[in-house]
């Protein structure tokens, strides 16, 4: 790993704020960072800079036909990155979140990012992390996927992500291994009939329980 690579230990207060601002300044150069989530480590970029996504996917060896999810701090802030907020939304957002779910919604069309090949949606999750909400919630909406290179296992601890992703993240933020090493389920609510996309950390049995209409992975 290079020199421009660090480390920092959410752990020690000192050293967890130190991350949050390495971290924050990061993204808003458009570099990338692994953070903590509920689920697995994540790899972030700023979802406004075209050219820091396609670094994120590039990382991964992912292409643009796998479009990257965004990770936000507040339920309030769905409104601003999605649009048509269904009741069925509401309802899962209510009972899950902060949690893993992710929600496949209609973006908001005034919004300038490219996160791939989206066909106008976005798959939206606020995750149930103290370190994860205070990054987002300095930096905003940010595009996150699993911290890995695809076709290998999630990160679920922070050396698993160096040994992946390496020097072509700037700093990774360390808050020990993840509670849980199964990503987020992904509900799809872009259709007149809400479909489960993904089953992950959440069975399709309790989200079934708050949207009874929901239909399983096809």
């Amino acid at each position: 790993m290079t020199e421009t690579v660090r480390r920092f230990d959410c752990g020690d207060p000192v050293e967890r704020a130190e991350g949050l601002a390495f971290a924050t300044a990061a993204l808003k150069r458009g570099e990338l960072v692994v953070m903590p989530t509920d689920t697995v480590y994540g790899l972030a970029a700023d979802a406004f800079r075209p050219l820091a996504v396609e670094r994120l996917l590039d990382a991964k060896g992912r292409g643009r036909d796998m479009p990257v999810p965004v990770l936000i701090g507040s339920q309030a802030t769905v409104e601003g990155v999605a649009t048509g907020v269904t009741d069925d939304a509401r309802a899962l957002i209510d009972a899950f979140w902060p949690g893993a779910l992710t929600l496949v919604l209609r973006h908001q069309p005034s919004l300038a990012w490219d996160l791939g090949d989206t066909r106008g949606t976005v798959a939206v999750r606020m995750p149930a992390h103290p370190v994860a909400i205070d990054l987002l919630r300095e930096v905003g909406p940010t595009a996150v996927s699993s911290a890995n290179r695809t076709g290998l296992p999630p990160a679920s601890s922070i050396d698993e992500a160096i040994d992946q992703l390496g020097d072509a993240v700037a700093c990774f933020l360390d808050a020990g291994a993840t509670t849980e090493s199964v990503p987020s389920s992904i509900v799809d609510l872009t259709a007149f009939t809400p479909r489960l996309l993904r089953e992950g950390a959440l069975s399709f049995a309790a989200l079934r329980e708050i949207v009874p209409g929901l239909e399983p992975v096809a």
